[in-house]
Parts: C-alpha cells; sequence; structure tokens
C-alpha cells in the first residue's frame, strides 16, 4: 500500500444543494475542488443523489475500522451567521507516513488540534491539519467552528456534510462516520435526513438533538433539513 496517505474525508463540507452523487474524482480534481470557492465537487450537482460505489454494510466489519466522529452545536446565534461549533475526532486510524486532513477552504475557522496519540508530529496548516508517522491504534481530534448551516426559503435550514470516504489507490475500504447534532434552544424542528435511514445507516432523532451512525464503503454524503419553529 502507498506510505502517502491523504484523508479527505475531515470536516463538515459544505455543499450547498441536494445530496450528492459518488463519482470517481482524480486526487488533484479533489485538491483543486478544496481550495476553491465551488461549493459543488467537479461533474456533481445539487440535483444527483448518492449513487455509484456508496455501499451500506449490513453489519459492522469483523475488525475496528477508521471511526469518523462528530459532535456538532447549533446555536441561535449560527442561525444567522451559519457558523456551527465542531468537536471532531478520528480513532482507529490507518498507519501512514504522512497524512493529510482537509476541511474546505473558507468554511472552517479556529481549528485546533485537542489530541494527537501514536502520531509522531502534527499540526494545523491553513484549512488542515498535517501528521507524521501515524502508527497503529492513533486518534486525533480537533475543534474548530464550521460554516455547516445553510439557510433556505420558508424559514428553513440545511446542513449538507461530506464527501466522507476511505479510499486508498486500489479502492475504497469500510468506515464508519457517526454524528451528534445538538440544536437544543433554537427551536429549529428536523424536517428530513438524506439518504434515508436503513441498515448500516441509523438515525436516533431526539428532542432537539439528533445522532446518525453510518457503517460504509464509497463515498458518503449527508443532508439534514430543518424548519425553524413558527412564532
Amino acid at each position: 500500500m502507498n506510505s502517502y496517505g491523504k484523508m479527505l474525508l475531515a470536516g463538515l463540507l459544505l455543499l450547498a444543494g441536494g445530496p450528492l452523487a459518488s463519482q470517481e474524482l482524480s486526487q488533484e480534481e479533489l485538491e483543486r475542488w478544496f481550495e476553491s470557492d465551488d461549493p459543488h465537487p467537479p461533474g456533481q450537482s445539487a440535483a444527483n443523489v448518492n449513487e455509484g460505489s456508496l455501499v451500506f454494510l449490513q453489519q459492522p466489519p469483523g475488525k475496528p475500522v477508521h471511526h469518523h466522529h462528530n459532535k456538532l452545536v447549533i446555536s441561535e446565534l449560527s442561525l444567522t451567521t451559519g457558523w456551527v461549533r465542531l468537536q471532531q475526532c478520528h480513532d482507529n486510524m490507518d498507519e501512514f507516513s504522512r497524512v493529510q486532513v482537509l476541511f474546505r477552504k473558507g468554511r472552517v475557522r479556529d481549528l485546533t488540534i485537542t489530541r494527537a496519540e501514536n502520531i509522531r508530529e502534527s499540526w494545523v496548516e491553513g484549512n488542515s491539519v498535517q501528521l507524521q508517522d501515524v502508527q497503529a491504534g492513533a486518534q486525533l481530534c480537533v475543534s474548530a467552528w464550521t460554516r455547516a448551516l445553510e439557510s433556505r426559503d420558508g424559514g428553513r435550514f440545511t446542513m449538507q456534510n461530506g464527501p466522507f470516504m476511505r479510499k486508498f489507490l486500489d479502492g475504497y475500504y469500510p468506515m464508519r462516520v457517526s454524528m451528534d447534532i445538538d440544536y437544543s434552544g433554537t427551536g429549529l424542528q428536523l424536517v428530513s435526513v438524506s439518504p434515508q435511514q436503513q441498515r448500516g445507516f441509523e438515525v436516533d432523532e431526539r428532542a432537539e438533538g439528533i445522532s446518525v451512525n453510518a457503517w460504509f464503503e464509497g463515498r458518503l454524503n449527508t443532508e439534514l433539513m430543518f424548519r425553524a419553529a413558527v412564532n
């Protein structure tokens, strides 16, 4: 396996529009998109849905896989600014000599490493976290503000995240993505979640919060739609 790894799955990537199709893109295309102001990846539009190589796993793999967990807090101020508080952790990371964890340019601020275990060196560089000598059992946690909430007509808001993926030269590998989203005190009400709940994509809705847990291979994009409470 290549000794250089690049993680293009880290972060909440604001993708204006609907869920996106899974599509093969070159490393260069993805890097240009991450550095650009274009909200849609090359060759993709808001009208597309998750397709192609995205496969939800009927049961978790028999051994630990990369787990990408996000905790987001939407405040009343977020409804005006779009900025949401983010805490993110990566567990069971793959062993590589070099790894980049990339966030969309202009959509993240105050990016800080809060934990780095079994990683020889880690530092923030612009809209990325750079890692050297990622070893077995490595864990990385960061905190940041992410401009992840988009206002829509009719008092609606969307939060679109992804693409999440674990991809090497010879294809996609299983991974787990989980999200805990707290919108207590905002008056928001959940309208819909995409993809729809199914085996391998679990949704746990509760009062003023939601949890998502996905086991999959391929490229995953998610969309949550909310509506403001009517006074």
